[in-house]
């Protein structure tokens, strides 16, 4: 089975708990629909992060503020631009993730697991929407 779409989580406001979605819409310029974070602006990519890693910190999807977790794929070998469907919206990727420095408190060694290895900012190249459970398409 390839590359599947395990959790999605976004923040409605900051420091407020993660709210679990069962679908988003991706909405070019602004990320995820009912990100309040990409709706004002400040964060339009989303972040990928691999469920594997998770897994190994001994985290749950949804212990980050990540907002979608992805399991069956190396983020790490997804070179800037490289482009992927997720439902019918077409993500393109931006780049390694920088986490903050809050991670660390979180769990010792978070920070040096995702950053730019384990996590992914992509942008929405082309809207849609996908859900839990939908394959990662390549190309």
């Amino acid at each position: 089975m390839g590359p599947t779409i395990v959790a999605l989580h976004l923040c409605p406001a900051s420091r407020a708990p993660l709210v679990a979605v069962g679908r988003v819409a991706a909405l070019r310029d602004q990320g995820l629909e009912g990100d309040r974070h990409a709706k004002a602006g400040s964060h339009r990519q989303v972040l990928l992060v691999e469920r594997e890693t998770l897994d190994q910190l001994g985290l749950r999807p949804g212990d980050v503020r990540e907002q979608v977790t992805v399991e069956g794929i190396d983020l790490s070998a997804l070179a800037a631009g490289a482009r992927f469907r997720a439902g019918t919206a077409v993500l393109e990727v931006a780049g390694p993730c920088t986490p903050c420095e809050r991670m660390n408190a979180l769990r010792p060694g978070l920070m040096d697991a995702l950053q730019g290895r384990r996590g992914r900012f992509v942008r929405v190249a082309e809207p849609g929407s996908f859900a839990v459970g939908d394959a990662l398409v390549a190309g």
